[in-house]
């Protein structure tokens, strides 16, 4: 085989590779489409929660555990400086 043939060749193979791949993607993006409406067309709505009269109080964190962290990122900091 010349030259000539094997990139003729090579380059329609690349354009039958990548027809298939588009047609592919395509019919995928179609079927995709049609079960996501098919889903939201079948499936119940979704039940809205009543909202809580009283959210509850945020978590407080103790004096000891802020003080352990605050003593963990001061020995962090004083490892790892520049």
């Amino acid at each position: 085989m010349s030259d000539a043939q094997l990139i003729q060749e090579g380059l329609s193979l690349m354009a039958f590779g990548m027809g298939f791949v588009f047609v592919f993607l395509t019919l995928l993006v179609f079927a995709t489409s049609g079960m996501s409406r098919l889903v939201m067309r079948f499936a119940p709505a979704p039940v809205k929660e009543a909202p809580s009269r009283q959210a509850p109080p945020p978590a407080r964190a103790d004096d000891d555990v802020l003080a352990a962290i605050s003593v963990a990122v001061h020995r962090y900091r004083k490892r790892h400086r520049r």
